[in-house]
């Protein structure tokens, strides 16, 4: 889930106008696509591209690290499996609004095909200085300066906010993971914080989290293990029980998901949790300098 700059990279749903745009936008950052899936328009070629009529056709032409979705929702269960079957090993979900069963259904195949799926509805993967898959601002060097913190974020534009705020701090990025907001994923916060802890270039973590789900605890769970520093914030403090707060997967029911829980266990595991996203990169720095 961390993507350098080696990894071919396929775009399903190349020519449609966000496919195109973000297509470009990651060739010029140094991705390397290798070309894109419409079965429209299989045989031909878009900005320099070739595409293909599915990914199966693309897989065996050349071999695919990574396959990006530009996909409607109700079409997406459809292109993930067809990713997962030509042997995909990572498919990024950015849409959002899929139905839950068609989520669950594509899971299942990706995890007995032993294929790594982030999202639905991320914002997707950045390595500054060296590719992003998805329609992050990586190509700003405000936001991603190249550097040692890996970020984990439920939400792109919370995630986009840390990260500016850690490099006005002082600190670089070394692997922003958007895991997604939806209720169901395919990667989970303890999953992104595993590959980071196991990740040479990454010395310290930071956790973008949010109300809902239990994600923040299993993670808090494994940090209590970990040597790396770490510090958080979590949305959603000010949020009333059993509403519905932006993404689908931020709701409470009950005790479960609530800010003091998700907060209670990341500090118990020694993670340094700020009320504000401004207050990220000096907790950072404080955690690192503790250890």
């Amino acid at each position: 889930m961390i993507v350098g700059g080696n990894e071919t990279v396929l775009v399903q749903g190349i020519t449609g106008k966000q496919g195109t745009f973000w297509a470009e936008r990651m060739r010029d950052y140094g991705t390397r696509i290798v070309g894109g899936v419409n079965p429209k328009k299989a045989g031909s070629e878009h900005i320099g591209l070739p595409v293909w009529g599915s990914a199966k056709e693309a897989a065996a032409s050349q071999p695919i690290d990574v396959s990006v979705l530009f996909i409607p929702p109700m079409a997406v269960k459809a292109a993930v499996l067809d990713a997962v079957e030509a042997g995909v090993g990572t498919v990024v979900v950015l849409t959002e609004h899929i139905p839950s069963h068609d989520v669950m259904h594509f899971l299942a195949a990706a995890r007995e095909a032993g294929t790594c799926v982030i999202g639905p509805n991320t914002a997707g993967l950045v390595t500054p200085g060296q590719s992003f898959v998805g329609f992050m601002p990586a190509f700003n060097e405000r936001i991603f300066r190249p550097g040692r913190v890996g970020v984990i974020s439920r939400s792109g534009s919370l995630g986009t906010l840390i990260a500016l705020n850690l490099v006005q701090g002082g600190h670089g990025i070394s692997a922003f993971i958007g895991i997604g907001g939806d209720p169901i994923l395919g990667t989970t916060t303890r999953d992104a914080l595993v590959r980071l802890d196991q990740d040479p270039n990454t010395d310290a973590v930071v956790i973008v989290g949010e109300i809902g789900g239990a994600m923040e605890e299993e993670a808090a769970d494994y940090a209590h293990g970990m040597s790396k520093p770490m510090a958080a914030f979590i949305a959603g403090a000010a949020s009333p029980p059993g509403k519905k707060m932006g993404h689908a997967g931020a709701i409470v029911m009950g005790d479960k998901g609530t800010y003091g829980a998700k907060r209670e266990a990341l500090e118990a595991a020694g993670v340094r949790v700020v009320p504000s996203p401004s207050m990220i990169a000096d907790a950072l720095g404080e955690a690192m300098g503790a250890v």
